[in-house]
């Protein structure tokens, strides 16, 4: 029986783990014992905890939606009086933040995006950050601009931020980040120029 406050502790590891197993030989090969001989444990406590490979992969995914969630927060925390441009600036730079683009997490990314056009939960899952971001950018460029408008808008950034995402994400160099997000702020300063008065 694992010790008592030992089980975050445990996860976080084994997820760690599971993330540095994929990035060295993608998922398919990224075996429980594999997994289990990254986290320096017993294949056991894999099922213990997760009930088996696809648990644990859905926790990995889950950890990673979450520091992205927080990512973003962060960069909105006072923003409250901030008009809509700040706000969109900050989901987008959160996409693109160091927890979302080194090789681990980006490798895990890619190999959640396939498995989760078989696997109903990680299909769930995909679902559902894609919803959050879609709403999220809707609601700001609803302040400056009609919704049929507002509504393509979010449409044109989402596609942008996940288009960038992927192709850097693929290239042998990895995704540069800076350069990512220089190009998804050009496209928003394009699609708020038209409504411009009070988007700042």
């Amino acid at each position: 029986m694992p010790k008592v406050g030992m089980e975050p502790i445990r996860r976080q590891q084994l997820i760690a783990a599971t993330m540095a197993a994929i990035d060295e030989v993608g998922l398919a090969d990224a075996t429980v014992m594999r997994i289990a001989r990254h986290a320096g444990v017993s294949a056991g406590i894999i099922s213990h905890y997760f009930g088996g490979k696809d648990g644990l992969l859905e926790a990995t995914m889950r950890q990673i939606l979450t520091d992205l969630g927080d990512a973003v927060a962060a960069r909105r925390r006072g923003l409250a009086n901030h008009g809509p441009r700040a706000h969109l600036q900050a989901i987008i730079e959160g996409n693109f933040d160091r927890s979302q683009v080194t090789g681990p997490v980006a490798k895990t990314w890619l190999a959640f995006w396939a498995s989760s056009m078989h696997k109903p939960e990680l299909a769930r899952l995909q679902q559902v950050n894609d919803r959050r971001l879609y709403s999220n950018l809707c609601a700001q460029f609803r302040r400056v601009m009609p919704q049929q408008d507002a509504r393509y808008a979010a449409r044109t950034l989402a596609a942008l931020i996940d288009g960038l995402w992927l192709r850097g994400a693929l290239t042998p160099e990895g995704l540069d980040a800076e350069s990512a997000r220089r190009a998804a702020l050009a496209t928003l300063d394009q699609l708020l120029s038209t409504h411009s008065t009070s988007a700042a």
